[in-house]
């Protein structure tokens, strides 16, 4: 990850200006809030995708920071609303929004980031990538309503796994990389491959995401918190796919009912380990790394091409 900022450290320092910039707000308190999110950004994954697929296929210009602003600032509001929609008190080891100024606020400054991205779309006419991330917050919703749907029954299977997390988590990253490659191309060809590009990237990124739940590793959420929340991961998919039915009602049972017991969570996270859930994981995740790589490698190998595989790799790779 650190090839892939020095490559962009230029660009990147001016995005986050200008990102700065595109949020103010003159209503104090909005601003303060502002203020309060960019001071607590996070490794800014996202506008480095669009900025280093832009530079992969020409020259990063305006219409590709105002492609990284446009999908940092529709990430931030999902983030802002579903800490409310979960509940959560804590952000990258911060308060939330949520926590220090209520739902109310957290629910209109969501809002607010959506409507300011909207504009600055329309504003400057850029329908292409309008259309290109509009996409990606309807799959969103409809990833984040199909995950609260199935974890109320506990009926998920690996193909509507997927579903969910190619809507809710890689279609962000592919529509990040398919805004970054049109920014500079207006190529529709260009564009769908460096989409599925992000969505293969993306897909690997959540399985890594699941992994870390059944790991030891201090990543600012307590290993278990997916069973507490009763969110069904790939390792314990897989898991309650292979185990006999007597161990299935067992692990089925504590999510259900006492999904909060740390003890019992570690029983369920002890049994997908003895499973081989973890090693599935690790197989899948990798699979889907390999193939975004090979999508890379049809395009010409430039420092930008490497920092995007770097940035895979890091997604991958990451202790955190």
């Amino acid at each position: 990850m650190k090839f892939a900022a020095k490559i962009i450290e230029a660009e990147l320092k001016t995005f986050e200006s200008r990102f700065s910039g595109a949020v103010k707000s003159d209503v104090p308190l909005l601003d303060t809030i502002m203020k309060y999110i960019i001071r607590r950004k996070g490794k800014q994954l996202r506008p480095m995708f669009v900025l280093l697929s832009a530079k992969l296929h020409g020259e990063v210009n305006e219409r590709s920071y105002r492609a990284a602003a446009l999908v940092e600032m529709l990430h931030t509001a999902t983030l802002v609303h579903d800490d409310v929609v979960d509940e959560s008190m804590e952000r990258r080891g911060f308060f939330s929004i949520n926590a220090i100024w209520k739902n109310k606020i957290a629910v209109l400054v969501g809002d607010y980031l959506l409507s300011k991205g909207l504009l600055m779309a329309t504003t400057h006419e850029d329908i292409a990538l309008l259309h290109i991330l509009s996409e990606a917050v309807k799959q969103m919703s409809e990833g984040e309503l199909l995950q609260i749907e199935k974890s109320r029954k506990l009926n998920l299977d690996e193909s509507v796994y997927f579903e969910i997390i190619k809507n809710k988590t890689a279609s962000l990253l592919s529509s990040a990389c398919g805004a970054g490659a049109w920014s500079t191309t207006q190529d529709k060809e260009i564009t769908e491959k460096m989409k599925r590009f992000g969505e293969k990237t993306g897909i690997a990124f959540q399985i890594k995401d699941d992994l870390f739940d059944y790991g030891n590793q201090d990543i600012g959420k307590p290993t278990g918190n997916d069973i507490k929340e009763k969110k069904l991961s790939l390792p314990l998919i897989y898991t309650l796919n292979k185990v006999d039915k007597a161990t299935k009602r067992q692990l089925l049972y504590i999510i259900k009912n006492h999904n909060k017991d740390a003890e019992k969570v570690k029983e369920v996270v002890s049994i997908v380990q003895q499973s081989g859930g973890i090693h599935y994981a690790e197989q899948l995740m990798n699979r889907y790394k390999n193939e975004a790589l090979d999508i890379l490698q049809q395009f010409p190998q430039t420092d930008a091409g490497k920092a995007l595989e770097d940035l895979v790799k890091f997604t991958t790779e990451r202790k955190y």
